[in-house]
C-alpha cells in the first residue's frame, strides 16, 4: 500500500486528532515523509492541525481508496474511480466500458457540469456535497432486463441509506427515492453498444449533504443532512449502496426477481394508489396494481384494460 493511502485510513478512522510522531510510526515512514505525504493528501482532502495533532475535516472528499477499502463485493465496487469535476459520470463511465476490465467500475464525481435526470431533465447537485454515482455492467439484455436493472438500482439506494443512516427510505415507480415524501434520490439506467458489447450504466444521484429547492426541481426534494440534523459522510453511504447494488444485480443475473419483487415493494406504497402515467406520448390514469421487475407498472386503467408500463421512458403527472 502506498504511504499516502495508509495516512488517510489512519486520519479516516481515527476520531480526533493524531500526534504527528505516533501517525508516522503508524504508516511507517519518516517525519520528513509524512510532511510530504501530508502536503500532498492537502491537495484533495480538507486537513487541520493543532499542537495535538492532525485530522481530517469531515465529511471528507470521496476517494477511490476509502470506498473500495475491505468493500468485498464480487462485482460492482470492485475498483473505483473519483473526480472533481466531469460533464456526467454516465458519459465517463460509458467512455470507461471500452475497458477490458470494465464490468462493475464505479465512476463517481464530487461535480458534474452537465447532469441530467431521467427524460432530459436536469440533476442539480451543489460542488462537494451529494452522491453522483455511475457503475458499469457487461451483459446481453436477457442477464441484465433494463427494467429489473433500474428497480433494483432504486432498492440498493434505499437499503445503503437505512444501512449507513438509519433512515427509511421508500420507493416510487419508476427511479425515486424518497424521505417524507419528498425526493432524496433518483436512478437513470441507459444503454448503449460500446466496443461491440453491451453496456449497461446505472446512474445514481443522491442529495447527501444538500438538496435544490423546490423552485428549482418538478419535485420537493429532501437531503440526509436535513433528516440527521448533521453532515453525512459519503463515503460510508456509498459503500452500503454499493454494496447492496452488487448483492442484487448477482440476483438478477440468478434469475431471483421474485425476491427483488418482494424487497422492492416492501418499500413502495403504491400499490392501490390512483396514479397518471405519461409514457411514450400518451397518457393512462388508473389504480395500481403491482410493480414487476420484468413488465413495469401494472395499471388497472380508468377504460378498464390492464396495461404494463415499462419504466424506460415513463413518467408519473402530479395531478394535484
Amino acid at each position: 500500500m502506498k504511504s499516502p493511502q495508509r495516512v488517510l485510513e489512519l486520519l479516516y478512522d481515527r476520531e480526533g486528532p493524531f500526534a504527528l510522531a505516533e501517525l508516522a510510526a503508524a504508516a511507517g515512514v519518516s517525519r520528513n515523509r509524512l510532511d510530504d505525504v501530508l502536503g500532498e493528501l492537502a491537495r484533495r482532502q480538507r486537513l487541520d492541525s493543532s499542537p495535538a495533532g492532525v485530522w481530517l475535516v469531515r465529511p471528507v472528499a470521496l476517494d477511490a481508496h476509502l470506498i473500495e477499502r475491505g468493500l468485498n463485493v464480487r462485482r460492482v465496487g470492485r475498483s473505483a474511480i473519483c473526480f472533481d469535476e466531469v460533464g456526467s459520470t454516465n458519459d465517463v463511465a460509458f467512455d470507461s466500458a471500452r475497458q477490458a476490465d470494465a464490468d462493475g467500475l464505479v465512476v463517481l464525481a464530487e461535480s458534474q457540469r452537465a447532469g441530467r435526470g431521467r427524460l432530459g431533465r436536469t440533476w442539480i447537485s451543489p460542488p462537494g456535497t451529494n452522491i453522483l454515482l455511475s457503475a458499469v455492467l457487461l451483459g446481453d439484455r436477457r442477464s441484465l432486463p433494463h427494467e429489473a436493472v433500474t428497480i433494483a438500482a432504486g432498492l440498493a439506494a434505499a437499503e445503503g441509506v437505512a444501512e449507513s443512516c438509519q433512515l427509511d427510505p421508500q420507493l416510487k415507480w419508476p427511479n425515486d427515492v424518497l424521505l417524507d415524501g419528498r425526493k432524496l434520490a433518483g436512478v437513470l439506467v441507459e444503454v448503449r453498444t460500446v466496443a461491440r458489447r453491451r453496456a449497461t450504466v446505472v446512474g445514481l444521484g443522491l442529495n447527501a449533504n444538500a438538496a435544490p429547492s423546490d423552485e428549482r426541481v418538478d419535485r420537493p426534494a429532501t437531503s440526509l443532512a436535513d433528516h440527521l440534523h448533521a453532515p453525512v459522510e459519503r463515503v460510508e453511504v456509498v459503500r452500503a449502496i454499493l454494496r447492496r447494488l452488487d448483492e442484487w444485480v448477482a440476483r438478477v443475473m440468478d434469475g431471483r426477481l421474485d425476491e427483488l419483487h418482494a424487497a422492492w415493494l416492501a418499500r413502495c406504497g403504491m400499490i392501490n394508489e390512483r396514479v397518471t402515467v405519461q409514457s411514450k406520448g400518451w397518457r393512462q390514469v388508473g389504480r395500481v396494481l403491482d410493480v414487476s421487475p420484468l413488465e413495469g407498472l401494472i395499471l388497472a386503467g380508468d377504460d378498464g384494460r390492464t396495461v404494463h408500463i415499462p419504466a424506460e421512458g415513463a413518467t408519473l403527472i402530479d395531478d394535484r
